[in-house]
């Protein structure tokens, strides 16, 4: 909750600005929340929102009422200090303010993705740990359209032409796109997003980005707001910025890379000793990764568009194989020097709960520590994964090995595990309900 320092100082931020977004992340990392007036929210007024909106579904609806309280009842959204931003976007002006979902008591909610990930943290700093994540994530930008039976084009370039998928790594602007990236970089400055790296991805009109590493829940709120303001800007370009896993076929599919390492109270990395080696507890955190990711397949790869961005074995593998920067292998440790040794989870998808991901990345890192735990061998080449290292390769397994996970349930409640399930479960449920364009085009005419 905000004090009453923290309000005077947003009410001169908020001078000009009539209406304010207050919003908090569902279990997709879907933005849900209200609109207020200014005045309401400066004046300390409690926002209540519906238990059930933080397991609301990708396509509409709720699971049973038991998941998220048979009375349905409220929960509070307390806007977070340091994250309440003016879009420079928005005409007339308008703020945004990420917010917690807490209990009426004033606890924590144990549906809020924010949540999850703030007590992840907390059993790091109860250890005198700090984590430091950063995140690498890939989207794709195309020419808007209103018919989604339709697939995805790249937009006409300045040369006439649409992208064929000949432009990655290229810096030119033949694509035309410059003017909207330069105001998606405005955009970033003006609500406190600092950016590493920008590229063109392998994709058709695949691009990415990478945000600078820091503390886990700053980096998630970031990632979250710039998912945000990309689509904001986008249409404001006539643009349609898609974070899904795997819009387009045969064409590599996005993914949000978590980049993580430990940091003791002296500030030094956990995972490298005083000689430059590598320690105990950087074989033990990677050991714990492989330990859980299988389980954890669901909260890295929410959606059945998911799989078909690891159907390619290489740009996103599925595996828990570990190796020296190989990106065959989904737990990659890239060429640094030993003051960053750092562990990269490539799982995740561009479509993953920022959140959700980051908590379950870093509980799996810490369920090997507190155990000690010891990894496979490192692997070199093409990765041909054992069978325990596989992954699930299905929203159907996915879900099966989420329920059966131990390790999930103590790291984020029944509560949440089985909400999540039954969110799931009816999202998959509707997908099943309805027949593709493949099954028309090939089955009609041959049996």
């Amino acid at each position: 909750m905000l004090t009453s320092t923290e309000l005077a100082a947003l009410r001169e931020q908020l001078s000009g600005v009539v209406e304010i977004e207050c919003v908090t992340a569902d279990l997709n990392g879907i933005p849900r929340g209200k609109v207020m007036t200014v005045e309401s929210f400066l004046s300390g007024r409690r926002l209540q929102l519906a238990r059930g909106v933080l397991l609301q579904c990708v396509m509409g609806g709720y699971p049973a009422p038991r998941f998220y309280g048979s009375d349905d009842g409220d929960l509070v959204l307390n806007a977070v200090p340091g994250q309440v931003h003016v879009l420079p976007w928005s005409k007339p002006l308008r703020a945004l303010a990420i917010c917690d979902a807490d209990e009426l008591t004033g606890q924590g909610s144990g549906l809020s993705t924010r949540n999850l990930l703030k007590r992840v943290v907390a059993r790091y700093r109860a250890k005198g740990l700090e984590p430091v994540v950063a995140t690498e994530l890939e989207f794709f930008i195309f020419d808007r359209h209103g018919d989604p039976r339709q697939p995805f084009q790249p937009p006409v370039g300045v040369d006439g032409r649409r992208e064929s998928g000949f432009s990655a790594f290229s810096v030119s602007s033949g694509n035309g796109l410059r003017p909207f990236f330069e105001d998606v970089y405005r955009c970033m400055d003006a609500v406190g997003i600092p950016r590493d790296t920008f590229m063109h991805e392998m994709g058709t009109s695949q691009f990415e980005i990478n945000l600078i590493h820091g503390e886990p829940l700053l980096i998630a709120d970031q990632t979250f707001l710039f998912k945000h303001l990309l689509r904001e800007v986008a249409l404001q370009h006539d643009l349609l910025a898609v974070c899904m896993a795997k819009p387009l076929a045969h064409t590599a599919g996005s993914s949000m890379h978590i980049h993580q390492s430990v940091v003791d109270p002296k500030g030094q990395n956990i995972f490298t000793a005083e000689n430059g080696a590598a320690t105990p507890a950087f074989y033990q955190f990677i050991a714990g990764q492989q330990a859980c990711l299988a389980g954890f397949t669901l909260l890295f790869a929410p959606n059945i568009n998911s799989f078909q961005r690891l159907c390619n074995p290489y740009a996103s593998p599925n595996n828990a194989c570990w190796s020296y920067d190989n990106r065959s292998a989904g737990l990659r440790i890239p060429a640094s020097g030993p003051e960053a040794r750092r562990v990269e989870n490539r799982l995740p998808g561009a479509d993953a709960n920022p959140y959700l991901a980051l908590a379950a990345s870093l509980a799996a890192g810490l369920h090997g520590l507190e155990r000690q735990l010891q990894p496979s061998e490192p692997v070199t080449g093409e990765v041909e994964a054992s069978p325990e290292l596989l992954l699930p390769d299905s929203l159907q397994e996915a879900l099966r090995r989420l329920r059966g996970s131990r390790q999930a349930r103590e790291a984020f409640g029944e509560e949440f595990i089985d909400g999540y399930l039954a969110c799931k479960a009816l999202e998959l449920s509707d997908f099943l309900g309805e027949i593709t364009p493949w099954e028309r085009r090939v089955l009609s005419t041959q049996i």
